[in-house]
C-alpha cells in the first residue's frame, strides 16, 4: 500500500477510498503524533501518525446530514418555558433545609 501525503487538518471531512466511510479530524496531536477523528455516526477513533499515512483517504466536503439537524424537536427537559412565552413554575421549598439554601 502506498503512503498518502494528505495532512490530517482539525475540522476536515476525509473518505476512507476503499469503506467509505466518512470522518472528520477532530484533534491532532503534535506530541504524541495521535489523530483523533469522528464518523458520521458519532464514534471517535484515534490512531497514529504511521497508520493515517497509510490510510486510503481523500478529502471531501461535509456530509449535507451534519448541517441539518433533520430533527426540528427538542427533549422536553431542553426547553426553556421563558424562551416560549409561558412564566416558569416558581421553587417552592419543601424542607427546613430546602428553605435554607434559597435564602
Amino acid at each position: 500500500m502506498n503512503a498518502n501525503l494528505i495532512r490530517p487538518d482539525i475540522g476536515q471531512w476525509y473518505a476512507h477510498t476503499d469503506k467509505g466511510e466518512l470522518f472528520q479530524v477532530a484533534v491532532r496531536d503534535e506530541e504524541s503524533r495521535n489523530i483523533e477523528i469522528q464518523y458520521v455516526d458519532g464514534d471517535l477513533d484515534e490512531i497514529d501518525a504511521e497508520t493515517w499515512a497509510m490510510l486510503p483517504i481523500e478529502r471531501v466536503e461535509p456530509p449535507e446530514d451534519m448541517t441539518a439537524s433533520g430533527d426540528d424537536t427538542e427533549p422536553e427537559q431542553d426547553r426553556d418555558p421563558l424562551a416560549e412565552g409561558r412564566p416558569a413554575e416558581p421553587f417552592i421549598a419543601e424542607t427546613a433545609e430546602a428553605r435554607e439554601w434559597t435564602r
